[in-house]
């Protein structure tokens, strides 16, 4: 009787634990943890990888670098420092580990001997290194750092008086690329290739010029050379697209340039045996929209060729295998990240799904991978019920082995709304456009519940079947989510993604609304509850859509392009616009510029409307989403104005700022919802 009692007790906790599990709230987001930028030991024995984890004292991602064996066995961290480590990069022979890791002075290079589990800090640099690489021989290391530059001078100024309180110096600069959102001022300065001894030492200067070289260096085999991309043209700054192939002389400094085409070329991977160079990059069409190729070439430069003309998907992080007989590469395709094979007469495979899980606050493409010299892959693994994880895949294996499980502790108690992919027909050209619908967590089917659109930035990305803090959080108040990748989305090749050149927005609004119709007719969505928002491109499509219409009962605006006249020539990126986005300058065609702004539309709107931006917004600066407020201030239509201090166009890249965002999109939404959650279908 008494153990019949306990089992009774028993199964009634499990009932009640279950049936009482919350909803993902906003508070667990500084509980999440995900994997980045796992890097597997050349023997496939060990990965180290960044865990990152947000912040919540110091409102921000941060993260330490740990170790775990390839079976999952062993989880440690690296280092007893509790400081930012990341960049974790294995010697060729395995015994070592460099990184990069703060102090009080900056960002250093540091290296862990896995024998002893000691580590030493290698430098003392005046500029964060990025981009570290072993030499084959284990005895150098490479990288690339900020060496800077006096800015222009105009004026002479005389002398002030000993203790006179007078204006800052003014900032003055002559360069096109002057500033960066999230960045902000960009001091005057160029990117060079180091070289340093392994074991410490002196770091040596080893290319020179006013351009920049950044990105990835690969060593040829006998240590003699290192391969770079850079734009070491007379008119760079004009011709931003453009970049080349190069070898430096590790000894001598002498720069070789390898390729000569207009557009990019580069990330540059040599093959085991020195004599081919794979790369990535196209000739310039200027378009919307265009694949990214892996192309091969002698280590000379000559023989230059396309090996991925078949994949019409766009390819980044490239590596050679073992043998070189082919490469491993990251794609995308129809919203999931995957990892990919080719050999070097152009046979593509598919080895892994589902890589991503590193942008944990929409659904985007993201994640990495590496590989060892036998074939075994890690990477990131990510489903929309978790962000990355690590995963590995053996040679051969069919099946990923799932190695960490970081949120168990968080997830397994909690109820998330759950992910279905839709398909629909669009109603301009009869393609097939994908989509994604978040249910609320215990959704019933029988029950009316509101329907929220959000529509994605880019416009030249891609949402996917990613685990998402936002639609989670959404999901959590009680609406049903749509997030579509309407036409100009990334992942269904270069047609598809081109569709939006010289024409955004476009007819991808019509694949916007065409969604909406079809989530009506499957009966989740009804005409009384329907909400839009959308950040950056998907503000600027939200506000198309109610300057279109008038269907949705609210819409939240953020981060939007109002005025593509006024936008181009005051964002960072002002340059990169005409004839690839819009024909030409704006002051060329102005007519064109402001058919597609939104702002031309603004007589139409009838929705009421929050407007959202960040105040240090540099991408879409706070004066487009003002141009929307003001103007819907001066109609007398229902509007507010949210200014986040201190955020730039990434608003959710300190946790608190992703939190502010969500909670007055519902407080917003919720102000105009005429059903009530538990009201049944009629």
């Amino acid at each position: 009787m008494r153990f019949f009692l306990c089992f009774l007790s028993l199964l009634f906790l499990g009932l009640f634990s279950t049936a009482q599990k919350p909803n993902f709230s906003y508070l667990d987001v500084f509980d999440l943890q995900y994997v980045l930028d796992p890097q597997i030991s050349p023997n496939g024995d060990w990965v180290v990888y960044r865990r990152m984890r947000f912040d919540i004292m110091k409102d921000r991602s941060s993260g330490n670098l740990w170790l775990v064996k390839a079976d999952g066995s062993q989880h440690q961290k690296l280092t007893t420092r509790e400081v930012s480590e990341s960049s974790p990069r294995w010697s060729p022979s395995g015994d070592r580990i460099a990184f990069s890791s703060s102090t009080d002075e900056g960002t250093e290079v540091y290296v862990y001997w896995v024998s002893s589990g000691k580590i030493a800090k290698l430098t003392q640099l005046p500029f964060s290194p990025s981009s570290l690489t072993w030499s084959p021989d284990g005895r150098q290391i490479a990288f690339s750092m900020n060496v800077a530059a006096k800015a222009p001078v105009i004026a002479e100024m005389p002398k002030k008086p000993k203790g006179a309180k007078w204006a800052d110096t003014p900032r003055i600069t002559d360069r096109v690329y002057h500033e960066a959102d999230g960045r902000g001022y960009i001091k005057p300065g160029f990117n060079h290739i180091f070289v340093m001894p392994a074991d410490g030492g002196a770091a040596r200067q080893v290319t020179s010029g006013d351009w920049q070289h950044r990105g990835t260096l690969s060593w040829s085999p006998d240590g003699g050379t290192i391969y770079f991309s850079a734009n070491r043209v007379e008119d760079w700054e004009y011709r931003f697209r453009n970049s080349e192939i190069y070898a430096v002389d590790v000894e001598s400094g002498a720069i070789t340039a390898l390729t000569d085409r207009d557009g990019p070329d580069y990330n540059p991977q040599v093959s085991p045996d020195g004599k081919q160079i794979a790369y990535l990059g196209y000739s310039d069409k200027r378009q919307a929209y265009q694949v990214r190729k892996l192309h091969l070439m002698n280590s000379d430069g000559t023989g230059s060729k396309s090996i991925s003309d078949d994949l019409d998907r766009s390819i980044s992080n490239i590596r050679w295998d073992a043998k070189g007989t082919g490469l491993y590469f990251n794609y995308d395709d129809k919203g999931n990240g995957k990892v990919g094979y080719i050999t070097t007469s152009g046979k593509v495979s598919k080895l892994a799904d589902n890589r991503g899980g590193t942008t944990l606050g929409r659904p985007y493409g993201s994640g990495s991978y590496s590989v060892a010299k036998n074939g075994t892959l890690a990477y990131t693994h990510s489903r929309p019920e978790y962000p990355a994880e690590l995963a590995i895949l053996k040679p051969k294996a069919k099946t990923p082995l799932k190695v960490t499980d970081l949120n168990a502790g968080l997830l397994e108690y909690r109820t998330l709304g759950n992910v279905e992919e839709v398909w629909y027909t669009s109603s301009v050209d009869g393609r097939k456009i994908q989509g994604w619908v978040v249910y609320p967590p215990n959704y019933d089917a029988t029950k009316n519940y509101p329907f929220m659109v959000e529509n994605h930035g880019g416009p030249i990305l891609n949402y996917g079947d990613r685990f998402s803090i936002e639609m989670q959080l959404y999901a959590s108040e009680g609406y049903i989510i749509f997030y579509p990748n309407a036409r100009g989305s990334t992942s269904y090749g270069e047609e598809f993604g081109n569709l939006l050149y010289r024409n955004y927005p476009g007819e991808d609004y019509n694949d916007v609304m065409d969604g909406v119709d079809h989530c009506i007719q499957m009966g989740i969505a009804h005409e009384d509850q329907l909400f839009v928002t959308g950040g950056s491109a998907g503000g600027i499509m939200t506000a198309w859509m109610i300057g279109k219409n008038n269907r949705f009962e609210a819409a939240v605006v953020a981060k939007p392009v109002m005025n593509w006249i006024s936008k181009t020539l005051v964002a960072d990126n002002y340059f990169g616009y005409a004839n690839s986005r819009y024909e030409g300058q704006p002051w060329e065609n102005v007519e064109h510029y402001w058919k597609f702004s939104p702002i031309s539309l603004v007589g139409n709107i009838e929705t009421p409307t929050m407007v959202m931006v960040g105040m240090n917004d540099l991408r879409t600066p706070p004066s487009e989403a003002k141009q929307l407020y003001h103007a819907l201030k001066l109609r007398k239509k229902e509007t507010v104005l949210v200014e986040i201090p201190g955020a730039s166009h990434g608003i959710a890249n300190r946790p608190s700022n992703l939190i502010t965002k969500i909670a007055h999109t519902v407080a917003w939404f919720d102000k105009y919802r005429t059903a009530n959650i538990d009201e049944k279908k009629e």
